[in-house]
């Protein structure tokens, strides 16, 4: 497509709240040449904007409602026969890729490069006069280094998701661009890095205090979005997946880098003001992009525009326009400790009682998974959700809960889905946040280490101490003190599922550790019986008959395939292994 019938003006909304819902609207734009873009500051801003839109969020828009959660032990969909089932249902193919990232990552990084080649430079003589000029300059010049990150963490979704990709890093035609070779994961891992070296100390680091007059704009990225994507890099970059074939000495190194990536983060974050927010659930509001508490610990985040679509996705059925959508799985139920700190599997543990098996669990817990007997959301039509077999909420009902739980995170419990006064709320998907820093860091130290308890010289932080920072904000006491490796490890993996479930980091890292046999094959629920008296009878069933069962395809599905169309039109694009 040639350079100067590519913008579509009014097809490029503003940034802020506007940015995408589930699907573009472009029935309405106009076609401006490029001397025509280059002559407009706002015109130009408008391509960052659609750069911004390519950001990666889960709110079921990919699936029909599914989340990827429900591809892993996070959840099971309530829709039986969903596209979501392919990941372990034998379908998934080069023919049923399930490529939405490799589609927009690859729009990304060709406007990023667009950007960078053909409209970086501009003064805009027309404006120089104009009373905002000097800001509009001062957010111009940043563009290019928001660009840069942006490439580079499209790149990051890309390498995470297929290993080795082509690395393109200018404007190319589509001729030129079917042609380019992949490069290494290693190489994109280094790009990656390099990028971030170089923007860190250049890009805007506070949008509220760069401006004498323009609207400030918390939706873009600032330096601590720099260094937290070279960490996050770094600990791929030394997980297991990549690092295969490595010697022991490259292993270490990469966890180093991991480590030192991660602390310099934190550190930043902290002299930067910012810490833990005291309330979990503040992250995941609809107004955490102003919120004084999530504010305090969510480093980026996408903000999407207000709407309703993923509470009529996940509302429980038995409302009206309420799909039921991603259930949790007693997997991920099970692994939220009791206030103690002990596991409910631990024999010891007299805090648990199984037919009471709510009672005195992790605060985690109540603020992601609805329960039986609980009124949620604010407009369920009955005094509590009744998941036990036979209830207006459970299995027994057409596209109700498969495992007993409905989902509550990211969901606004007070949106109205049905009647006459309906409404929406923002939904902001969180990309980067300060307490999954602590628990990158402490993944790092411990794999350097070997020990979850040692330090090493400007490494201060342990890694259970970086554990016990989020598991403090929990209300959950620390980590016991003598732990070896393996059982710290379990305890890692343990508090990693809890502290970030359905935020879309469960199907990356059991596949980075290489352990998807071990967690994604047997899916746990809960069946609830209602009794003649009232009570209810609490039984857990590993791989019912009436959800799908899971099977694991193979070392292949680390990584997704390649979309077979775009190999096949690709002089050089090689299918991942496995996949041929």
């Amino acid at each position: 497509m040639k350079l100067k019938y590519i913008i579509g003006i009014s097809a490029l909304a503003g940034l802020g709240l506007t940015a995408c819902s589930d699907q573009m609207n472009y029935h309405e734009y106009r076609i401006q040449d490029e001397d025509f873009v280059k002559r407009d500051f706002g015109n130009v801003g408008k391509i960052t904007t659609h750069v911004y839109r390519q950001l990666d969020y889960d709110l079921g828009q990919m699936y029909g409602g599914a989340s990827l959660c429900s591809a892993t032990d996070e959840a099971v969909y309530s829709h039986q026969g969903n596209q979501i089932e392919s990941y372990f249902n034998g379908s998934w193919s080069p023919t049923n890729a399930n490529s939405a990232i490799w589609s927009s990552c690859w729009e990304g990084i060709s406007y990023c490069n667009l950007f960078l080649d053909e409209f970086n430079d501009l003064t805009f003589p027309d404006w120089t006069i104009d009373k905002y000029y000097n800001d509009n300059m001062i957010k111009y010049h940043n563009y290019q280094w928001e660009m840069r990150f942006m490439r580079a963490y499209y790149y990051f979704l890309l390498v995470r998701q297929y290993g080795n990709v082509p690395l393109i890093t200018n404007y190319l035609n589509a001729e030129e661009a079917n042609n380019a070779v992949q490069v290494t994961s290693d190489d994109i891992f280094d790009f990656i890095d390099n990028e971030c070296v170089a923007i860190k100390d250049t890009i805007i680091s506070d949008y509220n205090s760069q401006y004498n007059t323009l609207e400030a704009e918390p939706g873009r990225v600032n330096n601590l979005g720099v260094l937290a994507l070279r960490a996050r890099a770094a600990l791929y970059h030394a997980s297991p997946l990549f690092s295969k074939g490595k010697s022991d000495a490259e292993k270490k190194e990469l966890w180093r880098k991991a480590a030192v990536y991660a602390y310099d983060c934190i550190r930043a974050c902290t002299t930067n003001g910012m810490r833990l927010a005291n309330d979990y659930s503040k992250l995941f509001g609809y107004d955490s992009y102003s919120d004084g508490e999530a504010t305090k610990e969510i480093i980026f985040a996408r903000r999407n525009t207000g709407d309703n679509a993923f509470e009529k996705r996940n509302f429980p059925i038995g409302m009206t326009n309420a799909a039921g959508g991603n259930c949790p799985t007693e997997n991920l139920v099970s692994a939220y400790e009791t206030t103690n700190g002990k596991s409910i599997d631990d024999p010891s543990n007299t805090m648990y009682d199984p037919q009471d098996p709510y009672k005195n669990r992790d605060s985690r817990f109540a603020a992601t998974v609805a329960i039986n007997g609980e009124k949620w959301p604010d407009a369920l039509p009955i005094a509590g959700l009744e998941t036990w077999y036979g209830g207006a909420n459970s299995r027994s009902v057409t596209y109700g809960t498969p495992t007993g739980y409905y989902l509550k995170k990211y969901l606004n419990r007070t949106v109205a889905i049905s009647g006459s006064s309906t409404s929406a709320q923002y939904h902001n998907w969180v990309i980067f946040r300060l307490g999954s820093l602590y628990l990158d860091y402490a993944e790092a130290m411990l794999n350097l280490t070997g020990s979850g308890y040692a330090t090493e010289e400007g490494l201060p932080m342990s890694a259970a101490e970086a554990i016990n920072k989020v598991r403090t904000r929990a209300g959950q006491p620390d980590l016991p003190t003598n732990l070896d490796k393996e059982a710290f490890t379990k305890r890692y993996e343990n508090e990693r599922f809890v502290e970030l479930a359905f935020e879309g980091h469960r199907i990356f890292d059991v596949r980075r550790w290489m352990k998807a046999p071990e967690y994604f094959e047997h899916i746990k629920v809960m069946e609830i019986t209602k009794n003649g008296d009232g009570t209810f009878s609490y039984q857990t069933v590993t791989d019912p008959s009436y959800i799908t069962k899971r099977t694991w395809p193979g070392d292949k599905a680390y990584f997704w395939p390649i979309p077979q169309a775009e190999v096949l039109k690709s002089g050089n694009l090689k299918q991942n292994e496995g996949w041929q």
